[in-house]
């Protein structure tokens, strides 16, 4: 599963970030996260507001940090 976190690096995409993580790990899955920093990366999503979750190419969120609990439930 290929995670994606986009966002500038602002204190909330770090957090997203972090969260992603937490869910993955505790999941068990397998997967790759990765922070998708620059701005045109970021609008190839159609995602104007950060911090935006990506799972395996679907934007799953944008502009809101969710719990790890929220997370996992996306990962089904």
């Amino acid at each position: 599963m290929k995670i994606q976190i986009l966002g500038t690096g602002c204190p909330k995409c770090k957090a997203l970030a972090k969260n992603a993580d937490t869910a993955a790990k505790e999941t068990g899955i397998e997967y790759e996260l990765e922070k998708v920093t620059e701005i045109n990366d970021i609008m190839k999503f159609g995602v104007m507001m950060t911090p935006a979750l990506v799972i395996d190419g679907d934007v799953k969120a944008v502009g809101k940090v969710l719990s790890p609990e929220e997370i996992k439930k996306m990962f089904v």
